[in-house]
């Protein structure tokens, strides 16, 4: 969503009319779900997607008639058989989807862009309230305290957040080969690494940023919050141990480590006679990443991923 508001912005100041697409609701078998957007100019879709197929490209045309009638509408589609074949899929669905006209001269609009950007910014939640009953002049709120949220039944409302953080301790192949596919899964990254040859930016010019620390206090400055992830991959048992100890006196979300079942054997026994119970050390996935039979950097980096994917949407 980020990238998407900044895009908005970007039109709005040079006064160019846009149309934001967005499906508002979803059943059955759909190509995307509530939520997905995608920005229309005269020059057609530019950002985003809504699934694409059949819905996207009939979506895309009507957005180019919104901008010339300069006027929203609220659309329903109702997938058939003939269009799941299509679009590949098995069973059908309906989808609801608003394309929003927003005015070149949108002075409101280019400010609540400019607001969702400082939100993000400062890492703060907030929630977009969307008015889509029939009639309505597609009115939005950027909502900055949840309980807010309660006066705004009907209304469709997304939930803005800031990119996951995931501390990638150690800036070996691995890590190399994970920062590019996690990067564009709106994960941001921080690699970690006491050599400085590993830090390096052009070495990870997705991540976020790179950070030279000293080994015997991994974390330093470091402030891992409850919703970050932790991935420890350095070049060393001992190494991994000392972050592991650190990553468990934090409250984070998932902490991940590299490594056989027997180096997990060993490195628990360290830490149980550091006194970590059975019961933090249970936070602990090891080996790291979706069993795929995964061999080289590029297939750990991508078992990592789908683990992380994972976490995200685990209830």
């Amino acid at each position: 969503m980020r990238e998407l508001f900044a895009c908005i912005k970007e039109y709005l100041e040079q006064g160019e009319d846009v149309v934001l697409v967005t499906i508002v609701s979803s059943s059955g078998s759909t190509p995307r779900g509530m939520g997905a957007k995608m920005l229309v100019t005269k020059a057609g879709r530019v950002l985003g997607t809504i699934g694409g197929g059949q819905v996207e490209h009939v979506s895309e045309q009507t957005a180019l008639s919104v901008l010339a009638k300069k006027q929203s509408q609220l659309s329903y589609y109702q997938l058939k058989q003939n269009e799941i074949q299509d679009l590949g899929m098995i069973c059908g669905g309906d989808v609801t989807v608003y394309e929003k006209y927003i005015a070149g001269t949108d002075e409101s609009f280019l400010k609540l862009c400019t607001e969702i950007e400082a939100l993000y910014e400062e890492r703060r939640r907030g929630w977009l309230a969307v008015e889509t009953k029939k009639g309505s002049r597609g009115e939005m709120r950027l909502l900055k305290r949840q309980e807010e949220l309660a006066a705004y039944e009907g209304y469709y409302i997304e939930e803005i957040k800031a990119s996951e953080r995931v501390y990638i301790f150690g800036g070996g192949h691995v890590s190399q080969a994970l920062v590019p596919v996690l990067s564009p899964l709106d994960f941001s990254c921080i690699v970690l690494d006491d050599r400085e040859e590993f830090t390096q930016p052009e070495l990870f010019p997705l991540a976020t940023e790179t950070i030279l620390i000293n080994q015997e206090a991994p974390l330093g400055k470091v402030q891992i919050q409850a919703d970050d992830y932790v991935v420890i991959m350095t070049r060393g048992h001992k190494d991994d141990q000392r972050v592991l100890a650190e990553a468990l006196r934090t409250r984070a979300r998932y902490i991940g480590v590299i490594g056989s079942r027997k180096k997990k054997a060993g490195v628990f026994a360290r830490l149980q006679e550091m006194g970590f119970t059975e019961e933090s050390l249970a936070r602990i996935t090891t080996p790291i990443g979706l069993d795929i039979g995964a061999k080289t950097p590029a297939e750990i980096a991508i078992s990592i991923a789908g683990q992380l994917i994972q976490e995200r949407y685990r209830k």
